[in-house]
């Protein structure tokens, strides 16, 4: 597959996109229910950008190639949920993040490692946990991953 993000992705882009996503962005992760994953669950790393005006948010499309523009109420977010795409515009960037780098650098851990074991899912879950922590607006109403996945497994055991 060819790595779209970035391929013609000036560093002026590359710098502007970072700020977007310092400023306005998250950069965060979940945890999913997967019936069709080995153990059940998939941690996925999604970036967003919120804006009341969309004509940013199309441009980010336009430059990127990747992620969708939709219509949150008064606002316009734009957000890329392939793992492939996030980590390539995560790698892209990652230079040029100045208020967001540890919330990268857990995203980028998350997404190096698949989860070829039970612990190698937890782990990934502790780092969704950790990455979870520095979002504001998670921090009130993110549930514990680690014990999301061990409940449910304790309970079809």
């Amino acid at each position: 597959m060819v790595n779209t993000v970035g391929k013609t992705l000036s560093e002026v882009n590359q710098a502007y996109i970072a700020g977007l996503i310092d400023a306005d962005g998250a950069i965060m992760a979940s945890i999913e229910h997967h019936p069709e994953k080995k153990y059940k669950f998939r941690v996925r790393v999604i970036i967003k950008v919120t804006q009341k005006n969309r004509e940013v948010l199309d441009w980010l499309l336009h430059q990127t190639k990747v992620g969708i523009v939709c219509k949150n109420r008064e606002i316009y977010d734009w957000i890329i949920r392939s793992q492939e795409d996030v980590f390539n515009l995560l790698n892209k960037i990652k230079p040029f993040v100045r208020v967001k780098k540890k919330q990268l650098d857990l995203a980028l851990e998350i997404l190096k490692f698949p989860a070829l074991s039970f612990q190698d899912l937890l782990n990934k879950a502790r780092l969704a946990d950790t990455l979870a922590s520095f979002n504001v607006r998670s921090k009130n109403r993110r549930k514990n991953y680690v014990s999301k996945i061990q409940e449910f497994v304790s309970r079809n055991d």
